[in-house]
C-alpha cells in the first residue's frame, strides 16, 4: 500500500520509522530486533536506509595504489522484502543518486517491483568521506529531482531499454525536505525552490530532516504551503541518546538545538542522563505535533528502538 493511501486513510496521525541495514557480516536477526518492540504501536511503514560506497586504497606490489570499492552493509532490497514477509508491513527503500549510473538505478526498481514494493525515497545521497563535493557516477543522476524524474518516468511505462515492452511500474515516490535548509543551499528560500522542483517531478509526499524545535517544522510547512508545495509533509525525529550526540548531531545533519533543550543537555554528566533528556524531549515534540494534526511521524531509530519505543508508548 502506497504512503499516501495509509495518509488518505486514517484519521489519526500515523506511526513509521526508520532502520539502518545492519553491518555486514551480522544477520538478518539484528533488523528483527530493532523493529520487534515496535510493532505493537502498528507501524504504517518501515523505512530502510541505503549506503553507497566507500573507497579504500591498498598498496600493490609495485608500490602502486589501487583504489577499492567497499560496501560497509548490504542493500535494501532483500531487507525491505524480508521485512514485508515478516511483518506484513510496507517497507520503504531508500533510492540514491550517488554511486548509481540510470541503467542499475532502473534495475533495482524493477526488482522492487517485482518483489511487490510499492514505495521508494528517491534521495540525492550524501559524497563519500574521500571527496570533498558530492560526485554523481558518469551514467547517473546530479540530483534527486533527475532520479524522481526515471522512476516517473517508469512509471508513465517509458524504460531505458526500449527495445522491449515491460509493465509501467506503479511506485509512490518521497523524498526528503530540511526545515533548516539542506547545508549546501544558499538559504532557505532557494532549498524551498528546490523542494518545489522534486513535487513538480513527481514526489508525492515530504519527510524532513530530523529537528529538535517544532516551530522550524510549523514555519517550514507554511512555507511550503505558500509557493505551492501541497503534498504531505512528514515530521522526522530523532531522539538524543548519547554524550557524543549532543556535538554529533548538530554538527553532521546541521540542525540546531532549541535555549531550552540545549540548557538540560548541558547539564548531562553521562550517557543514560542525556537518553533522559532525549526521550522527555521526543515525547513533548511528538505531543505538540500531534495535536497539531500532522499526518504522520516518523522516527528516526539508527536500528536502536529503546527510545523510540519509550515515547510511542505515550503518543501511540
Amino acid at each position: 500500500m502506497k504512503v499516501t493511501d495509509h495518509i488518505k486513510a486514517s484519521k489519526e496521525t500515523l506511526f513509521s520509522f526508520e532502520i539502518l541495514p545492519p553491518l555486514k557480516g551480522k544477520s538478518i536477526q539484528s533488523i528483527y530486533d530493532g523493529i520487534d518492540p515496535l510493532m505493537e504501536f502498528n507501524p504504517k511503514f518501515v523505512n530502510v536506509t541505503y549506503h553507497r560506497e566507500e573507497y579504500v586504497y591498498k598498496e600493490r606490489e609495485n608500490g602502486l595504489l589501487e583504489k577499492i570499492s567497499i560496501r560497509k552493509r548490504p542493500g535494501t532490497v532483500g531487507i525491505c522484502a524480508a521485512i514485508m514477509n515478516k511483518y506484513d508491513v510496507d517497507a520503504v527503500p531508500h533510492l540514491i543518486c550517488g554511486g548509481f549510473s540510470r541503467e542499475e538505478t532502473e534495475n533495482a526498481l524493477i526488482d522492487l517491483q517485482f518483489l511487490g514494493i510499492d514505495n521508494v525515497l528517491a534521495l540525492r545521497g550524501d559524497s563519500i568521506k574521500t571527496e570533498s563535493n558530492f560526485r554523481p557516477h558518469k551514467d547517473g543522476h546530479q540530483f534527486a529531482e533527475d532520479l524522481i524524474k526515471q522512476i516517473g518516468e517508469m512509471n508513465g511505462g517509458s524504460y531505458l531499454m526500449d527495445d522491449i515492452t515491460l509493465e509501467p511500474t506503479n511506485f509512490c515516490i518521497g523524498t526528503a525536505g530540511y526545515p533548516e535548509k539542506h547545508f549546501e543551499a544558499m538559504n532557505l528560500h532557494t532549498d524551498l525552490h528546490y523542494l518545489k522542483a522534486k513535487v513538480d517531478a513527481g514526489a508525492e509526499y515530504v519527510v524532513t530532516q530530523m529537528f529538535f524545535d517544532n516551530e522550524k517544522y510549523f514555519a517550514f510547512v507554511k512555507a511550503c504551503r505558500k509557493i505551492g508545495i501541497t503534498v504531505p509533509i512528514i515530521p522526522g525525529l530523532k531522539p538524543i541518546k548519547s554524550m557524543n550526540h549532543i556535538s554529533f548531531l548538530p554538527k553532521f545533519f546541521h540542525i540546531d538545538y532549541p535555549e531550552a533543550l540545549s540548557k538540560e543537555l548541558l547539564k548531562c554528566k553521562n550517557n543514560k542522563e542525556v537518553e533522559i533528556v532525549g526521550r522527555e524531549w521526543g515525547i513533548h515534540q511528538s505531543k505538540e505535533l500531534k495535536a497539531a494534526g500532522v499526518p504522520c511521524i516518523h522516527y528516526y531509530t539508527m536500528s536502536n528502538s529503546s527510545s523510540v519505543k519509550a515515547i510511542a508508548k505515550e503518543i501511540f
